[in-house]
């Protein structure tokens, strides 16, 4: 039961001598979100934390207004046996990258997450795929520590709310989520900056990348299927970080003749993928057969090869099994 494991959670954080919190690799909006809310409501209540994510130890362009990041603990100096840890929108140990070590380490984990294909591998796993964010699920686990919000969460939290529901447009939109927003947005909270900094604003530069992604976009119309990639190359012709292209997707996505949208991106580590479903289809499960998850809607992968051999392998496991068309 979760209301059980939200209990157990608040156990084991009120006994903590030090949090050490974790989200991620390459953290979007909910993930640093809820890590930072987190980390501002201990700071608050007295209770030492350490707040961090693996390498690239960096957040996009856009994240960088958030009040918090200024106090994260580079991943190097991040405890090696935490005495209890809590990780944030992490699937999977892997996801944390190279602080997966001092999750396994840790006296007790605590997994807060709302991905249906959470691993739970936790000691306790705050887990729940029915709330809109994890930024949700913080608001809760604050409630039942008895933690009053302050100002700094609030930002952090709507930051993870409005990310994950896509201004709130997702059918995850739902009246909790409207409720936890109004509670937000009564801290005087700067949302039209904060909107304008997530969503609207971008450098030159990465227009003229995006540009480049989208002129190169291919549709398969008989699998409702679109996608593009994004090369080491293209990042250093522009002047980009790969932080930079996460909203790459939800332009893609609005190809208004796919059901499924897809992002390749090359990095060092292989070739990372974001998926979107558009309305009927579920894209965790196509995620998951190469390793990955996420949401119903929303979900990603890491495989190894080339772009090339990485988009033939998701198109023919696309064709097994190919989406309706956008709204059957």
């Amino acid at each position: 039961m979760l209301a059980d494991e939200l209990d157990r959670a608040a156990e084991a954080i009120t006994g903590a001598s030090e949090l050490a919190l974790a989200c991620h690799v390459i953290p979007d909006g909910d993930a640093l979100g809820s890590l930072l809310a987190m980390h501002e409501l201990c700071r608050a209540n007295g209770k030492p934390a350490v707040a961090s994510w693996a390498e690239p130890f960096e957040v996009g362009h856009h994240y960088r207004f958030l009040p918090g990041l200024s106090a994260a603990t580079k991943p190097a100096d991040f405890p090696v046996e935490p005495d209890v840890m809590m990780t944030f929108d992490c699937g999977s140990p892997e996801r944390l990258g190279s602080l997966a070590a001092p999750a396994a380490a840790a006296r007790a984990l605590i997994v807060v997450d709302h991905h249906a294909t959470n691993a739970r591998f936790g000691t306790v796993n705050l887990v729940d795929p029915d709330a809109a964010a994890t930024a949700v699920l913080v608001r809760r686990l604050a409630d039942r520590l008895g933690w009053a919000l302050t100002r700094d969460a609030a930002i952090c939290l709507y930051t993870g709310l409005v990310t994950d529901t896509g201004r709130f447009q997702y059918s995850n939109t739902t009246p909790e989520v409207f409720a936890l927003a109004e509670e937000l947005s009564a801290f005087d909270l700067p949302i039209a900056s904060m909107s304008r900094q997530l969503f609207e604003e971008h450098r030159f530069e990465y227009l003229q990348l995006m540009s480049r992604c989208i002129a190169r976009a291919e549709l398969d119309r008989d699998l409702h299927f679109v996608a593009t990639w994004v090369t080491q190359q293209d990042l250093i012709d522009h002047g980009c970080s790969l932080e930079e292209t996460e909203g790459l997707i939800d332009i893609v996505r609005r190809a208004a003749e796919a059901e499924v949208a897809c992002v390749l991106k090359e990095t060092d580590e292989g070739i990372r993928v974001s998926l979107r479903a558009a309305t009927s289809s579920d894209v965790s499960k196509l995620a998951a057969r190469f390793g990955g998850g996420g949401h119903r809607y929303a979900a990603g992968f890491m495989a190894h090869g080339t772009i090339a051999e990485v988009y033939t392998a998701l198109r023919a496991a696309l064709a097994e099994d190919p989406p309706p068309a956008p709204g059957q």
